[in-house]
């Protein structure tokens, strides 16, 4: 019996084996490879993620009453503590942006040489009072008195506006995109949230779009925002909608130029601009989706150059611009409902 066991246990080593070398000469998708090797998609899926974070080993058979891998001491321990306090991984020429389990992971192993799986990494840092954290962002001023007309009387009016006339509502903005832009949360002691600093000059991107509560989605990649370029998208947006555009944007002095009062004027028929409060860029639905891109585009991605970086933003928005269930969902954010 013991021996059947212990045979049914090395078959299932195997299998998961078998399964990542699939996967990873991408000889067919997790479906295929439950298919073929007769489990459930749940399980190709865990195992594919288990080898993508803990590697080759953490594929193999553990044996009962073993504890898992080495220790730091306790210097070790402080010192690691104190750099996650006062570093970010980049200054410590680590291939991460913030201060994941797997960014410690590869800290330990570099400095000490011992390799730590990324539980035993994880427990670590709840040992030592750190927890994933959103680094802080720079706090914007705004005043409740305008917000609350905003919500109350201005927005209501132009949806109703937009519905007596059968014209549709686009929240609209720019955004720039810069290769060392960061996402996601960062371990840092509890009650110390981490700051991410500049760490020099990188290449950008820029981009001007603008998203329905219906699902539509346009957008334009350019290589600098002004006046315009403003009147050069709102341009392409009539162009392309036979209903009237009523647009909702922040006050940036390019909304606001001569020309663009002028050109407005010539097509009130088809086109209005509405400006939200200042300081409010919570209350545009828009910056979900700049939210969005960068996250798992510019965050995620790392590009190595413009041009890979404008690929991958163009692929991304046309997804989002093919699917619009997905764009509805911005305005499900707390902010925005009032839109949705």
């Amino acid at each position: 019996m013991q021996t059947k066991k212990r045979k049914n246990k090395e078959a299932q080593e195997e299998t998961r084996f078998r399964i990542v070398d699939y996967l990873r000469n991408k000889r067919g998708t997790q479906k295929q490879a439950a298919e073929i090797f007769a489990v459930t998609e749940r399980a190709v899926n865990k195992i594919w993620n288990k080898y993508k974070t803990e590697g080759k080993r953490s594929l193999v058979n553990k044996k009962r009453g073993v504890k898992e891998g080495k220790k730091i001491n306790g210097k070790q321990a402080a010192e690691v503590r104190n750099l996650i306090k006062d570093k970010l991984p980049d200054q410590l020429k680590l291939p991460y942006g913030l201060w994941t389990r797997e960014a410690v992971q590869q800290l330990i192993e570099r400095r000490y040489g011992t390799s730590l799986s990324v539980k035993q990494v994880g427990r670590y840092l709840k040992l030592w009072g750190y927890t994933p954290q959103k680094p802080i962002r720079k706090a914007f001023e705004q005043k409740p008195e305008q917000v609350k007309q905003w919500l109350d009387k201005e927005y209501p009016a132009i949806k109703k506006q937009a519905a007596r006339q059968k014209g549709t509502i686009y929240f609209g903005d720019e955004t720039g995109m810069r290769s060392d832009h960061q996402s996601g949360r960062s371990y840092a002691p509890q009650g110390q949230t981490p700051v991410i600093k500049s760490t020099g000059q990188r290449f950008s991107l820029n981009m001007i779009s603008a998203i329905s509560n219906k699902g539509h989605l346009q957008f334009m990649i350019i290589d600098k925002f002004n006046g315009e370029v403003f009147i050069d998208f709102l341009k392409r947006m009539i162009r392309y909608s036979k209903e009237k555009i009523f647009f909702v944007t922040d006050g940036h002095p390019a909304h606001k130029t001569k020309k663009l009062k002028a050109w407005l004027e010539e097509n009130k028929e088809r086109i209005e601009v509405f400006f939200i409060p200042p300081y409010s860029p919570e209350l545009n639905a828009q910056e979900y989706l700049n939210q969005d891109v960068k996250t798992n585009i510019i965050g995620k991605k790392r590009p190595i150059n413009k041009d890979q970086m404008r690929v991958n933003v163009e692929n991304f928005m046309k997804k989002r611009k093919n699917s619009r269930k997905q764009v509805q969902k911005y305005f499900h954010a707390k902010h925005v409902r009032y839109a949705a």
